[in-house]
């Protein structure tokens, strides 16, 4: 009965696990996906394709704002789906910690996201309150945005060698 019980208990275990590295997975996608789409996809189609005008800048913002509610949950639930996934690895030495080469790089990662957040809250928040004039506040946009996406590429980087070195054990 014992033993029953055991794999009821680890089974549930493996679902919450589970769900939460999906959680992660999922967030993740939300907020670089959003950045990839915004750089590579939108942007450069609405301006090909409206020009440069207020309608253009408009939609834009629109987009923009829609999509920094979902980036803004995602967030939060990074965060704490990250924290829940933290201790997992038995090679985990805490946050910030430098001692072995997965502490390293998860703290590089961490460094990382820090950014990612200041780079987001300034392009959402920040730039629209300097009274800078259009033509130039969106120049800054879009370099903000693709310096946060290659921000964001260098993270999942850092997520598959921690990943890797999960693996590997070493």
């Amino acid at each position: 009965m014992y033993h029953i019980f055991n794999v009821v208990s680890e089974m549930q275990s493996f679902m919450l696990i589970g769900l939460v590295q999906f959680l992660h997975d999922l967030f993740t996608a939300i907020w670089i996906g959003g950045l990839v789409t915004m750089a590579v996809a939108v942007l450069p189609s609405l301006r090909k394709v409206l020009g440069m005008n207020p309608q253009t800048k408009m939609l834009s913002e629109t987009i923009m704002s829609r999509l920094s509610k979902l980036v803004m949950l995602s967030m939060v639930g990074l965060l704490l789906t990250g924290i829940m996934m933290s201790n997992r690895s038995p090679l985990f030495e805490g946050f910030f910690a430098v001692t072995n080469e997965y502490s390293m790089i998860l703290t590089i990662k961490h460094i990382l996201i820090a950014v990612m957040v200041v780079l987001s809250l300034l392009r959402s928040q920040g730039l629209s309150r300097m009274g800078l004039d259009p033509k130039k506040e969106t120049k800054i946009s879009m370099v903000i945005l693709i310096l946060n996406l290659i921000v964001g590429i260098s993270v999942l980087f850092m997520s598959g060698l921690l990943s890797a070195l999960s693996t590997m054990g070493l």
